[in-house]
């Protein structure tokens, strides 16, 4: 995904342009002190904590470096763990749920671009129809 001309993305991107998104907050899991951002008291974008349902297929060890992002739909969801070349990724824990999955160390395979596209697009999805529309319309961005 990431190409020569954009630099790769970072974790500390997430939380760059998770945290300068309108109206959002940010709390912490109980036990790990995990981020989670919040738009409107909704999640959009979460670091979570070790789950059974995310783990290495060779050693069975937990990921202890997944990212969650929401998306608009399903079918978004489909085209970003569909794609054999895509760093996201879903597990039977998140059926029916509109989010992605993506393990912190895989994040560099992105680019800040569209890594930026998925933070926005999460928010998007959580934002409540009027903030989305006064983003949208003050970035000068048509509906996504």
């Amino acid at each position: 995904m990431a190409s020569r001309r954009e630099r790769p993305a970072t974790v500390a991107d997430i939380h760059s342009v998770a945290s300068a998104m309108p109206h959002v907050t940010v709390v912490y899991g109980d036990k790990h002190d995990n981020p989670v951002y919040q738009v409107g008291g909704k999640s959009f974008v979460f670091f979570r904590t070790p789950r059974p349902d995310a783990f290495d297929p060779s050693t069975g060890e937990r990921y202890t470096d997944v990212i969650v992002f929401w998306v608009p739909s399903d079918d978004d969801k489909q085209a970003l763990v569909q794609d054999p070349g895509s760093p996201f990724f879903t597990t039977p824990h998140f059926n029916g749920h509109p989010s992605v999955l993506l393990r912190a160390s895989r994040v560099g395979e992105l680019t800040r671009r569209e890594l930026t596209e998925i933070v926005q697009d999460a928010w998007l999805s959580q934002a409540s129809k009027r903030r989305a529309s006064t983003w949208l319309a003050e970035n000068r961005l048509p509906d996504r």
